[in-house]
C-alpha cells in the first residue's frame, strides 16, 4: 500500500461518504483539489483514476508521496517486557497519567519545562517530536515513569559525518514517587540500555542532571554510566539559583560488565 496525491483542476464538491477508501479531500487557494490517502494496489490506483475522469474532472498532477521516515524506537518489536514491567511508546491518552506524577513538586523542581496546566502539557505530550522519543513504563497495567530515548549524531569531521549519523542517544527517566524505593526505576532503565545497545546498534548513550538531583545521578551509577562531566554553576534553576550540572555516558563495549 502506497499513499498518492491527485490534484485536480477545481474546487471538486463531494461528501466524506463519496470519497473513496481513506482519501481526504482539501481545497487550495490556487483553485485547485488535492485527495490524498492510501492506496492498495495498482487495481485500486487504475479505479481511482477511472472514477476521476467519470466524474468529469481535470487531473493535473499525480505523485506517490514518501513514507514517512522509520524513527528509532519504531524498529523495536513493542511492547518489551522485563521481570515486573512493560515498557511501551507513548500515546497521547498517557498524558493525563503522566501529568499525575510530573505535575508533583518533588518531580516537577527538576523538569526543564515545568508543567503549568493540564491542557498545555497535554498538547506538548502529543506532539509527534516528543512521541518519537517518548516510552512509558507500567507496572501491573498502571503508568509510573515515562523515558526519553532521543538518537542523536556524534560530533564527527566533516570526511566522516556520515558514519557519526544516528550512533549515540541522550536517554532520561521521570518516575512516579509513589512507586519509589522499589527498584522499578533501575529495572527499567537497565532494559532502556539493553534496547539501545542490543536492539538499536547505539555505541554510546548519555544522561545529564543538575547536581543537587542525587537520586537521578545515583541512578545513572547503579546502571554503570561514568561520571564524565562535572560542570560547575552552568544551570540556572527557575528558582533562580545557578546549579552545577553532571553527564553521564557509557559506550557499547562498557554495557553489561559487572558492576
Amino acid at each position: 500500500m502506497s499513499t498518492y496525491e491527485f490534484r485536480i483542476d477545481g474546487h471538486l464538491n463531494a461528501h466524506p461518504g463519496d470519497m473513496p477508501g481513506e482519501l481526504r479531500l482539501e481545497h487550495h487557494h490556487d483553485g485547485t483539489t488535492t485527495l490524498t490517502g492510501p492506496v492498495a494496489d495498482q487495481a485500486a490506483l487504475h479505479g481511482m483514476l477511472e472514477r476521476l475522469r467519470d466524474a468529469g474532472t481535470t487531473l493535473l498532477s499525480l505523485r506517490a508521496l514518501p513514507e514517512p521516515a522509520v524513527t528509532p524506537l519504531q524498529r523495536i518489536d513493542w511492547p518489551v517486557r522485563t521481570d515486573r514491567l512493560t515498557l511501551r511508546p507513548g500515546r497521547p491518552a498517557d498524558a493525563d497519567g503522566v501529568w499525575q506524577y510530573r505535575r508533583l513538586e518533588p518531580v516537577a523542581r527538576w523538569l526543564t519545562e515545568l508543567p503549568a496546566d493540564a491542557d498545555a502539557f497535554r498538547a506538548r505530550f502529543a506532539a509527534p517530536a516528543r512521541l518519537a522519543t517518548t516510552l512509558v513504563v507500567e507496572r501491573d497495567g498502571q503508568l509510573i515513569g515515562d523515558l526519553m530515548v532521543r538518537v542523536e549524531n556524534a560530533w564527527a569531521q566533516a570526511e566522516v559525518a556520515d558514519a557519526a549519523r544516528a550512533v549515540q542517544a541522550e536517554l532520561g527517566w521521570v518516575f512516579d514517587p509513589a512507586h519509589q524505593g522499589q527498584g522499578f526505576a533501575t529495572e527499567a532503565v537497565r532494559e532502556l540500555l539493553r534496547l539501545c545497545f542490543a536492539e538499536l546498534g547505539l555505541r554510546r548513550v548519555t544522561a545529564l542532571c543538575f547536581a543537587d538531583n542525587e537520586p537521578s545521578w545515583r541512578l545513572m551509577e547503579r546502571v554503570g554510566m561514568r561520571r564524565e562531566s562535572h560542570n560547575v554553576a552552568d544551570s540556572l534553576h527557575r528558582s533562580g539559583r545557578w546549579l552545577d550540572g553532571l553527564g553521564y555516558a557509557l559506550l557499547a563495549e562498557e554495557w553489561n560488565r559487572p558492576i
